[in-house]
This record gives structure tokens, sequence and C-alpha cells, in this order.
């Protein structure tokens, strides 16, 4: 029995060992061709910077199946930018345990983007490998850059396999198609180096980043996920999830592999926790603590609650504020006057697809996105609030600065305040009020804004 075992040993070593030889040979053959037909990586050159404008959450929780969503996105990338929008950010782009219906979160084999007939399907939910080509090269056209969407805590789909460090079975033992990044018992938690991270999610088997081999395939490697992902498929940057189940190293690891935007998703609604990630991990963090002020303050008629501690005011460069996504989205009431709020303060803002394209006037959300990259410049002051009313300016970086006056009661608001433009003309570039007034010698104006509603002000 025992020679039949080493014997098994040995012949799955060379099985395992051919199989990842030929995935390095296909994985070459395959890199030098779409370095020669494939304009992503060549046209990253004209592409916005990112930060510069808005980004696009371009999907929301359980889009259409049938995979058609990527098509419905590229039909969209060039109105998007024409609005100034500078990056759009996909869902997981591989295939995931639940085949066709799956959003991505539970992933099964990073190199399948719909091209591998396993878990049930070929296509992904959202379409085809060649699909999701066509549209990073539309959205590269464009000039916009593509944001990926990185689930590596945890994995799904495994087959059922004994686990010598728990003493019972568990799904851990993974044969993707695609011929890369084989997973054993070895590679998840618990393991012979070490028991745990920081988190496990759902259940699912969760991946140790401890092991050099998960290392090596995660972000390492010359056909690791990271390189792949940037150097074959033309992705510019990385949302990481749930960040809270892993230490901040690896995203620090990763984004020193590849490079690119990165933003976690740490949710958590303290700013100064938020604040400590973003800088173990040199990476952005999405600003929930700006999140759940605004929730309070707009669903809880207490603008107050604005001037709490928030990402954006302690690093401003690294927050990426937003009203709604995929996961949450409280703020149901006074969206708008929400958006309003992200989109004339500090941070890099993001839009929700639905909010965009389906919920809001699209008009007025354009409108915000053009105050926000032609006025939205330089260091913030609050300058009043109270539970109804919310004052402050944007002081002007390579550009005049901005006054933003919310209104969350059910009447016209006026308020005198004070600007950096003395005897200057402003007025509302919203089209929310009709008044030009000028500024006096000493920079003071008065100022008005609808009910329910906001205004912004800035130098005619």
């Amino acid at each position: 029995m025992k020679t039949f075992q080493k014997l098994l040993i040995i012949i799955l070593f060379v099985h395992y060992s051919c199989s990842d030889d030929m995935g390095i040979q296909d994985e070459n053959q395959q890199l030098e061709s779409n370095l020669k037909e494939n304009v992503n990586v060549a046209s990253r050159s004209s592409l916005k910077p990112i930060g510069t404008g808005v980004m696009m959450q371009a999907f929301y929780w359980d889009v259409p199946a049938g995979g058609t969503w990527w098509q419905v996105i590229e039909g969209k990338v060039q109105d998007w930018s024409n609005a100034g929008i500078d990056a759009i950010w996909l869902p997981p782009v591989s295939k995931a345990q639940n085949g066709a219906f799956s959003m991505g979160y539970d992933p099964f084999d990073y190199y399948d983007f719909g091209q591998y007939n396993q878990m049930g399907s070929t296509e992904t939910r959202f379409g085809s490998k060649s699909e999701l080509e066509s549209l990073i090269n539309e959205a590269h056209s464009a000039r916009l850059s593509v944001i990926a969407d990185i689930v590596i805590n945890h994995n799904s789909g495994g087959d059922l396999e004994p686990n010598p460090y728990t003493g019972t079975p568990y799904y851990t033992d993974f044969n993707p198609l695609s011929g890369k990044f084989y997973r054993s018992n070895a590679d998840f938690h618990p393991n012979a180096t070490c028991n745990s991270d920081s988190g496990v999610f759902g259940g699912f088997p969760d991946l140790s980043h401890c092991q050099p081999y998960v290392q090596d395939w995660l972000w390492k490697r010359s056909n690791s996920v990271a390189k792949y992902y940037k150097n074959v498929m033309g992705f510019d940057g990385w949302r990481f999830d749930y960040v809270k189940g892993f230490e901040p190293w690896v995203v620090r690891e990763w984004n020193n592999s590849v490079g690119g935007f990165s933003v976690g998703e740490y949710w958590d609604g303290n700013a100064g926790t938020l604040d400590w990630w973003s800088g173990e991990a040199q990476s952005s963090a999405f600003d929930f603590a700006c999140y759940y002020r605004m929730r309070d303050a707009f669903m809880g008629n207490n603008l107050n609650r604005l001037n709490d501690d928030m990402l954006w005011k302690r690093n401003s460069t690294k927050a990426v504020t937003f009203v709604a996504n995929h996961d949450t989205d409280e703020i149901i009431n006074n969206k708008l006057l929400a958006y309003a709020y992200i989109l004339t303060h500090e941070g890099y803002p993001t839009i929700f697809y639905r909010d965009y394209e389906e919920w809001l006037d699209k008009g007025r959300m354009n409108n915000l996105i053009w105050i926000h990259n032609n006025l939205a410049g330089g260091s913030t002051n609050v300058l009043y609030t109270d539970n109804d009313e919310y004052v402050a300016k944007r002081n002007g970086y390579n550009n005049a600065g901005l006054v933003v006056y919310i209104n969350n009661s059910n009447s016209w608001k006026e308020r005198w305040i004070e600007t950096n433009w003395s005897n200057t003309r402003i007025k509302d570039y919203t089209g929310n009020s009709n008044w030009e007034p000028v500024t006096q010698g000493g920079r003071w104006v008065k100022i008005q804004v609808p009910p329910k509603s906001y205004s912004v002000w800035a130098p005619k």
C-alpha cells in the first residue's frame, strides 16, 4: 500500500508539473499574441489621469443575466467619458462557482473570462472573454481607465478533499480548466504555515496569502493574476473586495508588483481606521465614514453630521467617496443632495450605475460632474451648518473654487457668506437660482438655495 501511495504521489507530481509547464507555454504564446493584436495596453498613454474626473461603478447587484452586460456597458463608455467620467469599475470578471448566474464574488478560475465550459457555462453572467476585451478596448478608446474588482479573500467551487490540518474534508481542491493556479488544502487556512488571517467570509475556503505559492500566482510570477489582468487583459487599476479578510500588506505587495490605481473596500465607519488601513496598504479606500455621516445627515435631517470626521478630511488623496454601491443603498431621500456634497468636496467621487442611468436626473448628475471637474479645486472650509443648511467653500486650485449651499428644508433659504472673491459677479452653476449677485469689496455676498436642493456658486 505504501509503495502504491508513493507511486501515486509521483504520478500526481508529474501530472501537475507538466500541466503547469504546458500552462506557462500556452500563457507565453497567448501573451505574445495578445501583445501583438490587443490594443488594451498600447492605448493607455491617452487615458485621462484617474482622479481628475469621476469613477463610474458600471454594474449593480443582479444585473441581467444572459451574457449581455459587457455589450451594454460598451455602448455607454463614450457618453460617460463625454460627461466627465475618467474610469469605470467592473464587477469580478472571472468564472465563479455559480457560473452564468454568479455576480463573480465566489471566484473559481481567475483566468476564465468566459471562454471555458466549466461551472455550468462557458460565458460568465456578463458575457464572453472576447466581449470583455472589446469593452476594455472601447473604454480605452474613450480615454477611460478600467478598474478590475479583485476578490482574493476567498474562493468557491473546489472539489471535496481530505484536510490533514483539520481532520475533516473540505472543498479546497481547485482544478481550473485554464490550467493556471491549481489550489489544494495547503493553499487555504488552516495549513502547515499559518492557521488563519484577519477573517473568513461566508464559510468559503479562506485563501492563505502567507503561502509563497499563493503569492506567486496572485502577483509575483510573470503570468500571475495581477500581471495577466494588467498586461494581457488591459486593466488599469484594482478595487479590492473585503480587505478586512486579510492583512493590508497583501494589497501593498500587489500594488508594488504591478502598480496602477487601487482602492480597498474596508467596510468601517471610523475615519481613523480607514486612514490607518490606507496607509498600511498604500492604497485608496472607500470613505465609509463619509457615507455613514451623509446617511445620518440626509436621512436623519441633521446636516450638522457633515461636520464629523471623514477619511477625505484626513487624507483626501486616498478617499474614494460614494453615495451608493452594489452592497449598500441607504441614502434614499435627498440622494441628489448627497451627490452634490461628494461632487463639490475633496476626494475621488464614485457614481452608482443605477443612480446615473435609471433613478436620478441625468442632466443634473452631468451638471454636478462638470462642476466637480471644472470648479471643485483646492482645500475646503465649512462656512455654516445647522440641521437644515450646509455651506462650504473650495478655495480653488488652478480654478476659482466654489461655494456650495445645501438645503434640506422645505423652504427657500438665503444666507450671507464670505467668499474668496472681491467685487466679482457670481452665479449658480446648477441653474437652481437665477441670482447673479456681485460680491462686496470685503468678499461677502448673499446667496440662496431652493427647498430640498442645492446651489453652487463661482465667478461668472
